[in-house]
């Protein structure tokens, strides 16, 4: 696992507990393109399931999320793709 991508496992781990989480670097799938720099770790995709979404809407889950990697969003992550879930939904 990436630094980077362990870092942002590590951060939603402690701020929601998930019952599943899967961090997958598509860096790859974006290299040439603007904001890819060579080496990866800077597109990525999260799945997370969390009580903590449970009754939230997907707006305030993906803000959630977003604070929670307020700092990796800030500078080494250029883009982040999310499936936030409750896990009533799987």
């Amino acid at each position: 696992m990436g630094d980077l991508r362990g870092r942002i496992a590590a951060k939603l781990t402690e701020a929601f507990a998930p019952s599943r989480l899967d961090v997958t670097d598509e860096s790859a799938s974006h290299a040439g393109h603007a904001g890819a720099p060579v080496g990866g770790e800077s597109h990525f995709h999260v799945l997370i399931v969390a009580e903590a979404f449970t009754g939230k809407s997907r707006l305030d889950r993906q803000r959630a999320v977003n604070a929670a990697l307020a700092e990796e969003l800030a500078g080494p992550v250029h883009a982040l793709r999310m499936t936030v879930r409750s896990p009533q939904e799987g």
